[in-house]
């Protein structure tokens, strides 16, 4: 790892940046920013390479990735957990979960992959209700974020390094999911439906925090919307990005909220006229009035083509943890290609199953407050769209969710990654034995028909 370690002496003569990285009471410390990246390749680590999906994110493989964080580090890492969720294995503070707007604190650490090592990558713990409820439930196998330029300050070796391209990728612990199949399955669907999004893989990850490699288990590689997502579907990444989070993600009236927006760059611009104006159309007096002109309005600010091709494939495969029942989970993006805003959906580690919180929203809304959800409500209402949504429903259930086309990819990934998934180990799983994990992909096979039935049955 090119780590240093220097004795203090009598004099107290160490620098202050020395002071910061003292370890412990016996003044040992640890400088780690002289070393070379001897690793460093144009291909590998720098920033003058197109994103190498084939690489980084084959689907038709499971891949080793390994990250090495020093003793200190890892500790600061689960102080910081403590202070914000409470003690490992607690349960939590009565019982709940805590609401935060804080996240987990970054370290450098080194990632390996293919005998090549990345040097002094951002690494943290991320995700919200998953993040916290296994943390409390006494599970090391937690979400990472990683950011291999996060300390370039720190460390001018690392000026715009890059792991194949990418700055940004974060590692699913296949949270709440026995499979570990449906957030890659999830991303999938939207892909093949056409529609940008995340693409992502499996891997293995082996944490070594001071006691030697420990294998964490099967995780989901998930591509960053915020760093390449953009730039792989469209002509640039300069228009407005958002994530919404909090009442304004629901788009009803009268929640208008620049905080809650979200905004993930252009941030110095605070231009947000686009959303602002998205609320003002969706909720215009001419939807009931004169609908051909509200549609007219609302098509040239919002790309209502995409929000239903979306809402088609989101219900049919059924994701209860976004737009319709939860305010968040999703990007905005305006698009220099149409000057639009575009849908972008993220998060689908629980999609592909019924859901939680009284479940998934139904093929006919039924049940869905329109002034609440507006954007799927008021949609739905109207003629046209409704027409638009019903004929992207057919065209998921033909292809990007056709049962043989599913059960396929549910036969082929479960294979792949069934010898690692069944090989998790105790406090690093949410499996108790292999036999859930068949249980959990013969749910999904059944799942997949019942949905497509109920698609015909609507739209019959």
């Amino acid at each position: 790892m090119g780590i240093l370690f220097f004795a203090c002496s009598d004099d107290d003569s160490i620098t202050s940046a020395e002071e910061e990285q003292v370890i412990d009471d016996t003044e040992e410390v640890v400088d780690d920013t002289d070393f070379e990246a001897t690793d460093w390749t144009t291909e590998t680590h720098s920033n003058d390479v197109d994103p190498n999906f084939d690489e980084v994110f084959e689907d038709l493989a499971v891949k080793r990735i390994d990250i090495e964080i020093t003793e200190a580090r890892w500790q600061s890492m689960l102080d910081d957990m403590t202070e914000t969720y409470g003690t490992f294995g607690s349960g939590g503070i009565g019982g709940g979960l805590i609401d935060t707007d804080e996240d987990p604190i970054f370290v450098p650490a080194e990632v390996y992959y293919n005998g090549v090592e990345w040097y002094r990558v951002g690494v943290r713990f991320k995700g919200n209700s998953s993040l916290q409820s296994t943390w409390q439930q006494g599970n090391l196998k937690l979400s990472f974020k990683l950011d291999f330029d996060e300390f370039e300050d720190d460390y001018p070796q690392i000026d715009n390094q890059r792991f194949y391209g990418f700055k940004k990728l974060h590692l699913k612990n296949n949270f709440d999911d026995n499979s570990m199949l449906r957030e890659k399955v999830a991303g999938d669907v939207f892909i093949n439906a056409g529609l940008a999004g995340s693409h992502t893989a499996f891997y293995t990850v082996y944490v070594d925090f001071g006691e030697g490699p420990i294998y964490f288990g099967v995780y989901t590689m998930v591509e960053d919307v915020e760093d390449t997502v953009l730039a792989a579907n469209y002509s640039d990444d300069d228009g407005n990005l958002y994530k919404p989070d909090g009442d304004a993600a629901s788009f009803a009236e009268g929640t208008y909220d620049e905080d809650e927006y979200v905004k993930k760059n252009n941030e110095d611009e605070a231009d947000f006229s686009d959303v602002s104006a998205l609320l003002s159309i969706l909720h215009d007096d001419s939807r009931t009035t004169d609908a051909a002109t509200w549609r007219e309005n609302l098509d040239a600010i919002f790309d209502t083509d995409v929000f239903l091709k979306y809402l088609a494939a989101n219900t049919v495969i059924q994701n209860w943890d976004t737009y319709g029942l939860m305010t968040h989970n999703y990007y905005l993006y305006n698009s220099p290609d149409t000057y639009k805003l575009t849908w972008i959906p993220w998060d689908n580690n629980e999609a592909l199953q019924t859901g939680k919180m009284g479940g998934a929203l139904s093929l006919d809304f039924s049940g869905l407050s329109a002034s609440e959800w507006p954007l799927i409500g008021y949609l739905y209402q109207d003629a046209v769209y409704k027409e638009k949504y019903d004929t992207y429903v057919q065209e998921i259930i033909n292809d990007a969710f056709s049962v043989s086309n599913i059960q396929s990819q549910y036969a082929t990934y479960s294979a792949l990654i069934e010898p690692y998934a069944t090989s998790e180990i105790e406090g690093y799983t949410f499996l108790n034995n292999s036999a859930e994990f068949q249980a959990a992909v013969s749910e999904l096979n059944s799942h997949v028909t019942e949905r497509v039935t109920a698609a015909n049955d609507y739209l019959d």
